[in-house]
């Protein structure tokens, strides 16, 4: 029998780490996206959660299916949005409904919090993730820019 989809809070509202376990597994598809992060990931993570990051998992059974870094910040434009640092799922096991999930339970959360807006920031060249983004009703409202600083 198959394992049902379900969503694993990684850390608690205050960027607690609360499923130390899980967090050692979401390593892999994580790096899938950001494959530069340290050799150290649980303490490069614990860092950026003490920063007032939060991680949300879809899994099946023991499998990490989709990984979402994400925080609420307050700015100008848009108040108190719910930001996505990092959207990921498992190349090896796409379109299986674990992102949609993922997204869903993002906006759900973001109410919760009483932002008014989710957002996220998506590298050009992903334009497979960009489809998703615009099937889940998202739209493109500004440019980002970046300099890199030596």
């Amino acid at each position: 029998m198959a394992a049902k989809l379900q969503v694993v809070a990684v850390t608690d509202d205050q960027g607690v780490i609360v499923e130390t376990s899980w967090l050692a597994h979401a390593e892999a598809v994580h790096r899938q996206l950001r494959p530069q992060l340290p050799s150290d990931y649980v303490g490069r993570m614990a860092d950026v959660f003490a920063k007032g990051a939060q991680m949300a998992l879809v899994v099946d059974g023991p499998a990490v299916l989709c990984v979402a870094l994400w925080r609420v910040i307050e700015n100008t434009a848009d108040g108190r949005r719910l930001y996505v640092d990092d959207l990921v799922s498992d190349e090896a096991a796409r379109s299986r409904g674990a992102g949609k999930m993922l997204f869903d339970w993002l906006e759900t959360k973001a109410k919760a919090l009483g932002c008014t807006a989710l957002s996220l920031d998506s590298g050009v060249q992903r334009q497979r993730a960009h489809h998703f983004y615009f099937r889940e009703g998202m739209h493109i409202a500004s440019f980002s820019f970046k300099k890199a600083l030596k």
